[in-house]
């Protein structure tokens, strides 16, 4: 049973290594598909002429215009505005390894950021942002809570 239970793991990485290497040997993973290089997108729910209104950027993401390339265009359906942005010089290995990312050193976290804070101000218009404290006293499970939403900042859902 024992000799089971850790087989699980190895095989999973085992899979994830063969799917990579099939991946590489047939031609992905270059170009615009590497991971830092991806488009970052969020659906709008305004109409394209309202998200950039006079040809500018909503403001979160006026701030990194000139770092990232941003494109819109309709939502599948009539149901908005798909408003994507990425960087538009190659983001270093790194910079994306997960050390980086709970450091919140990884520059995509700016960009998610910004299209979260242009989607709540284009929907809402107020960035929304929770109570803080949330408790007026510490308490162990308060603080985990307290570190780990101050290292999810850049890695919401868009």
């Amino acid at each position: 049973m024992k000799r089971a239970l850790w087989m699980v793991p190895v095989a999973a990485v085992g899979v994830a290594a063969a799917r990579k290497a099939g991946a590489a040997a047939h031609g992905a993973g270059t170009g615009d598909d590497r991971a830092g290089d991806r488009w970052l997108t969020v659906t709008v729910n305004r109409p394209e002429e309202d998200v950039r209104r006079d040809g500018k950027l909503p403001e979160p993401l006026e701030r990194l215009a000139d770092r990232i390339d941003v494109r819109t265009r309709p939502a599948p359906g009539d149901r908005g505005t798909e408003l994507a942005a990425r960087l538009r010089e190659p983001t270093p290995p790194a910079a994306t390894s997960v050390p980086a990312r709970l450091a919140g050193q990884d520059p995509r976290q700016d960009v998610r950021r910004a299209l979260r804070e242009a989607k709540a101000l284009l929907e809402a218009g107020e960035i929304m942002l929770p109570d803080s404290p949330p408790t007026t006293r510490p308490t162990p499970g308060g603080r985990l809570v307290g570190l780990i939403g101050r290292r999810s900042g850049g890695e919401g859902v868009l």
